[in-house]
């Protein structure tokens, strides 16, 4: 099987470091041998391919921005970059690896109290523990602040009640880091599996994200010790800030997908003859659509790595990971739109990877913030004005969660 060549139009590999170059190319090795020979069967039989967790794990890629517990302690460019080599493979392997390290690992290393830091990390970072994140609920996604998941303490334990949709790793994980209410303030609390009130179901019969596993997480009277309350949790800002780091590691991943189907488009046209002898990359139309995809490809490169040199000096701000995520994976999706109008039948078989990248892409455009909603975001930047309707009152939260308590113990 071909090695891929990469996709640089503007020598964008002049502004990466020699370390930066060297990651990615050790992640393209490995996508290129382990994952591309087998994603199109894992895809088609809707089945995680858990067999390369130990090896993404044993190459670093989980909490590699980390640099304790003998982590690598890499830069967010070189992290940027193995999420675009991971999405080129395929859109669930970067999930999973970006809900481990941004969703999981992140908020435990951050959030946590050193007990939960050193039990949890090295296992997390090893593959011998996966995590999942419960924030989204089947009535709150883009206004996560509307939660009806709430927690009250009763003597030692935490007590939770509620549910959680569309949940990566949820059904595989050994650990869930929910979000919660008590008295109206959203805290973050660690749930493990085989907990007695915690359950988990399959979201089955996906066209997107097939080689991923997808779950609802349910809490009836789930009891965990107090200590399992991550303690410096006490606002919608801590999830949200977890959900910045994994949206700017979907900001890279995107440009993987656009990578992929951009090359595959490319390299078929000048091979597949029609019209008098001729490929169909010497006709105007195509080239049109290989010049449109090849520039907004590069424009994305240039922001996602501004991105991580800011994010790198400690000046990235939540509205420009918007402004990454929303345009990245826009671009991505019209990029899989345009190679399937060029291989035409060819485009839906998954004899190519075009098809199955983007219907993956129609979800990662949903998830972690949906198109309008990082487009909103940006236009508070802008104007200082938010569009999005008033948050209850710390007084109205309070009385929702007692009338849901109230009616839960009736």
């Amino acid at each position: 099987m071909p090695t891929f060549p990469g996709v640089d139009y503007m020598d964008i590999d002049s502004l990466f470091s020699e370390e930066e170059l060297m990651v990615r190319q050790t992640v393209r090795d490995f996508v290129d041998d382990e994952v591309i020979p087998i994603i199109e069967e894992a895809n088609r039989e809707e089945k995680m391919p858990m067999h390369l967790i130990p090896k993404m794990a044993a190459m670093g890629l989980f909490g590699p921005t980390i640099k304790d517990y003998d982590l690598p302690g890499l830069n967010n460019v070189a992290y940027g970059l193995i999420m675009q080599e991971l999405e080129r493979g395929d859109s669930g392997l970067r999930s999973f690896a970006s809900v481990q390290s941004g969703l999981v690992m992140y908020p435990i290393y951050t959030y946590g109290s050193q007990e939960q830091r050193d039990y949890w990390i090295p296992k997390l970072a090893a593959g011998e523990k996966i995590g999942c994140f419960g924030l989204t609920e089947p009535d709150f996604g883009s206004n996560p602040g509307g939660m009806r998941t709430y927690a009250r303490k009763d003597g030692d334990s935490w007590v939770l009640n509620g549910a959680k949709a569309w949940i990566t790793n949820g059904s595989i994980a050994d650990v869930a880091v929910v979000w919660a209410k008590h008295d109206g303030v959203i805290r973050g609390f660690l749930v493990e599996k085989d907990t007695p009130g915690f359950s988990t179901a399959y979201h089955m019969g996906k066209f997107s994200l097939r080689a991923s596993v997808t779950s609802q997480l349910f809490f009836s009277d789930c009891r965990i010790p107090l200590e399992n309350v991550l303690p410096e949790t006490n606002g919608i800002k801590y999830p949200l800030g977890c959900l910045t780091q994994a949206r700017y590691g979907i900001a890279w991943g995107g440009l993987g997908a656009a990578m992929s189907v951009y090359e595959t488009a490319r390299t078929y046209a000048k091979s597949r003859i029609q019209f008098g002898g001729q490929p169909i990359a010497s006709h105007q139309l195509v080239q049109n659509k290989l010049a449109w995809m090849i520039t907004e490809i590069t424009k994305g490169q240039l922001l996602a790595l501004q991105m991580g040199r800011l994010k790198d000096q400690g000046k990235l701000k939540p509205h420009h990971v918007s402004m990454g995520k929303m345009n990245n994976v826009n671009i991505a999706l019209e990029c899989a739109r345009s190679a399937r109008d060029i291989l035409g039948a060819n485009g839906i078989s998954d004899e190519y990877p075009i098809i199955r990248h983007m219907l993956n892409l129609e979800s990662v455009k949903t998830y972690e913030g949906t198109h309008d909603i990082h487009n909103l975001i940006i236009g508070e930047a802008v104007t200082g004005i938010p569009a999005y309707n008033p948050p209850m009152s710390a007084k109205d939260e309070r009385e929702a969660t007692a009338r849901r308590e109230a009616a839960t113990a009736k």
